[in-house]
């Protein structure tokens, strides 16, 4: 009878949980499907609000999606190649790098940011790209790519597995690719998962480095609640999770997918 009673607590309080973070979500999605929100569904359905947004804000939506991507990129090609060699390494100095390296996420965005424009706001034409955004994401990110690929490189026996490669006449290379990078996939699919996600909400770095011809899509969203009806800034909401969830989805089979082929 008790284990029932606290099954049924447990369950109240996840679907309040579920509740609290679901209810403001539909009714956002909502508001910016409605022709007034203030009147509410009872002064009928429109997309006028979705088409507004797309034609003001669809810059900043490719923008963040085409930062993300090559923000992934080059985490991958420095993250796994920096993995493969601390978890190689036990030494002092590589225990001070990696923690060296996670100094960025213990760092407010904004004073990465401000560093950033104070070491290169100097050259114009780079402060005012979108690369300069993508630097900050960059430096941001590329922890977390790190420690996730590091975190199953620990957990399986990489040393005898290179010893055994070289006694073949495996090169480095070769050893990289057909052993590191299959048993690494799990770490990396997490940590592409997470790169991906971090870079398109991230705000406080992206707000700092923007331009007004640079914005991304939490800048754009940020812009549209400060300045437009809040029938527009819902819909901007929704075309954020029309655009954004599906991507993550994706992302999530395809991690699945890559943990299941490592584990057979």
């Amino acid at each position: 009878m008790q284990r029932k009673s606290l099954f049924y607590i447990a369950l109240a309080i996840t679907l309040l949980t579920v509740a609290f973070l679901v209810v403001p979500v539909v009714m956002s999605v909502m508001a910016g499907l409605t022709k007034n929100y203030f009147r509410g569904i009872s002064s009928g359905l429109t997309l006028e609000w979705v088409v507004q947004v797309w034609e003001l804000y669809q810059d900043t939506i490719w923008r963040s999606m085409g930062i993300a991507a090559v923000c992934l990129i080059i985490t991958l090609i420095a993250g796994v190649p920096a993995a493969y060699a601390l978890a190689l390494s036990k030494g002092r100095w590589t225990r001070i790098f990696e923690e060296t390296l996670v100094l960025p996420v213990a760092i407010p965005g904004l004073a990465i940011a401000l560093a950033l424009i104070q070491t290169y706001g100097g050259f114009r034409e780079f402060r005012m790209s979108w690369t300069f955004i993508l630097v900050g994401h960059v430096l941001y990110t590329l922890p977390f790519m790190v420690r996730s690929v590091l975190a199953v490189l620990s957990s399986i026996p990489l040393k005898d597995w290179e010893e055994a490669a070289v006694s073949l006449g495996a090169s480095k290379l070769r050893r990289f690719f057909q052993i590191v990078v299959p048993n690494a996939m799990p770490g990396i699919m997490a940590g592409s998962l997470m790169v991906v996600t971090l870079s398109i909400g991230e705000f406080n770095l992206s707000w700092m480095l923007h331009t007004p011809l640079t914005k991304t899509l939490p800048v754009g969203l940020a812009d549209s609640y400060a300045s437009m009806r809040l029938e527009v800034a819902s819909a901007y909401t929704l075309v954020f999770f029309v655009m954004i969830v599906p991507l993550l989805i994706a992302m999530q089979a395809f991690s699945n997918t890559g943990k299941r082929k490592a584990a057979r």
